[in-house]
């Protein structure tokens, strides 16, 4: 289930504007967060990696190439993004999102992986008819992300699946993630929380201005005040 990603020298951007440059960044198994101030281009870098804007570079998913602008290769070789924003069908029902996100897996595997998501996210089961949009944030963001685990992913990613959620929700949800790296997904994880997120993280890496200017073991980042100063700012760290 664990997956390898190599980045090397990835540039990518929107209308002829470069917003990440030069970007070289390995993602082993286990939970992986990267960190940075808004507009760091921490979503332009999930986006690029997921095939949905150009990008220039090498990406590599188990030394194997992934080519550019074709989400769906991407999904077919094991990479599932939960995007900003959760962007799920509001006017469907969460059983009926789910099983979206098993579009490829046959009639037979797609129940199972349905049976293994109402298991791993007993609070879906209880819902499982109700319509998406009716849900509060955090749960749609677990519909979301169990969603992505239909396609029976070995690289999730995750961006900013704390955003706007009460502080309990936030946990919860970073636990899931943690849980997910644990059963054996390796997971990259964008979050602007900085402390829970470092908390719960194998491996760190800090955005700033499209470029890394740090990374290293989670613990380590979490004790440097030198990070947390420089390049997150002492707020962004407050618990």
């Amino acid at each position: 289930m664990t997956a390898r990603l190599r980045i090397e020298g990835l540039g990518a951007g929107y209308g002829g504007f470069n917003v990440l440059r030069s970007i070289d960044l390995a993602v082993g198994p286990g939970l992986t967060v990267i960190l940075g101030p808004n507009g760091a281009g921490k979503t332009t870098l999930l986006k690029a990696l997921a095939g949905l804007i150009p990008r220039t570079g090498t990406v590599l998913l188990d030394d194997t190439l992934l080519p550019v602008k074709q989400p769906g290769v991407a999904v077919r070789r094991g990479m599932a993004l939960v995007a900003e924003g959760r962007q799920l069908f509001p006017q469907m029902t969460v059983t009926e999102n789910l099983e979206l996100g098993g579009w490829l897996a046959g009639k037979v595997e797609r129940a199972a992986r349905l049976r293994q998501a109402f298991e791993d996210f007993p609070r879906l089961a209880e819902r499982a008819h109700q319509l998406a949009g009716t849900m509060s944030g955090g749960e749609q963001q677990m519909v979301a992300v169990a969603r992505a685990l239909m396609s029976g992913p070995r690289l999730l990613m995750l961006d900013e699946p704390s955003l706007g959620l009460a502080p309990r929700m936030v946990d919860e949800l970073l636990a899931i993630a943690r849980r997910i790296a644990d059963a054996g997904t390796t997971v990259l994880l964008v979050e602007q929380n900085v402390r829970k997120a470092l908390a719960v993280a194998d491996h760190a890496h800090v955005l700033e201005r499209g470029a890394l200017v740090a990374g290293g073991p989670a613990a380590e980042l979490a004790r440097s005040d030198v990070i947390r100063q420089a390049y997150l700012g002492t707020a962004a760290a407050a618990p």
